[in-house]
């Protein structure tokens, strides 16, 4: 099992910068990847940005692509993703997720094994 607990939102102009982060425990060793996904009001889930946690190989949703990046650290167990150039478009519940064993993009792309609680981030024009 794995528990992951993301940082608190917030609220940020657009045209801002934003970042959050995720701690990881429990059973981290045998971690495959780790994303975030986020979900906006009266829409569904979509997938944000993903990590391979042993290559460092990532994968983003053409909504962000070259605004937000993802990173992790291996001595924290913990994934960030900063939010750069924000959109009101960006706002939504943001929730940290984690799989433990090797998937294809396209499965990781539409969920994870663990998840956490979410983070919400709203951005203002």
């Amino acid at each position: 099992q794995v528990q992951l607990v993301e940082s608190p939102g917030g609220v940020a102009q657009a045209g801002t910068n934003l970042r959050l982060s995720c701690k990881a425990s429990g059973q981290t060793s045998s971690l495959y990847a780790m994303g975030w996904f986020r979900q906006g009001v009266g829409k569904e889930r979509e997938f944000v940005a993903a990590i391979i946690w042993a290559g460092n190989h990532t994968e983003y949703a053409d909504s962000v692509k070259g605004r937000f990046t993802i990173s992790r650290d291996f001595a924290e167990d913990a994934v960030y993703l900063q939010m750069n150039s924000l959109k009101r478009d960006d706002t939504a519940l943001y929730y940290c997720a984690a799989h433990p064993r090797w998937a294809p993009q396209a499965t990781l792309s539409r969920g994870m094994d663990y998840w956490g609680k979410g983070a919400l981030v709203t951005v203002l024009s």
